[in-house]
């Protein structure tokens, strides 16, 4: 199983406005840090304002921060809220469709497998995964 982009980013902002612990990040400095499109950057920026995860501000001094606590953050929520297609197998999306659907165990193999997989991650929050923010200071060397 392999997660989006879109997730993947969504942890990484996550983790970097945990680093920063209170101090407001922009996303020009996220899309620097971590070599990505600013449009990428606002699009997850502005998903996880929505569902509550940051706080975010515009203008001069704007940015964004943790709006919770990293041990409130469940990372199995999070990569739900970012995912939208579980479905391994074509015939376990919402028009999926094959001529054997109604007769193949492969889609509860695939229901258990992804119930497997995020089991793992709903074990897990933000505090479990936390980096210091000298780990992003390595990673961009510009900084």
């Amino acid at each position: 199983m392999r997660l989006t982009k879109f997730t993947d980013y969504a942890l990484r902002v996550l983790l970097l406005a945990a680093a920063r612990d209170g101090t407001r990040t922009t996303v020009g400095m996220t899309a620097e840090i971590f070599g990505i499109s600013e449009a990428h950057v606002k699009k997850v920026v502005h998903h996880l304002i929505s569902a509550g995860y940051l706080s975010g501000a515009r203008g001069r001094a704007g940015g964004f921060e943790l709006k919770k606590d990293p041990s409130d953050i469940n990372l199995g929520a999070v990569i739900r809220l970012c995912e939208a297609d579980f479905g391994i197998f074509e015939c376990m999306a919402p028009r999926g469709s094959c001529l054997i659907s109604g007769v193949c165990a492969l889609p509860g193999i695939g229901s258990a497998a992804r119930d497997a997989f995020l089991a793992v991650y709903d074990k897990k929050t933000l505090s479990d995964i936390l980096l210091p923010a000298s780990a992003f200071d390595r990673a961009n060397p510009s900084h």
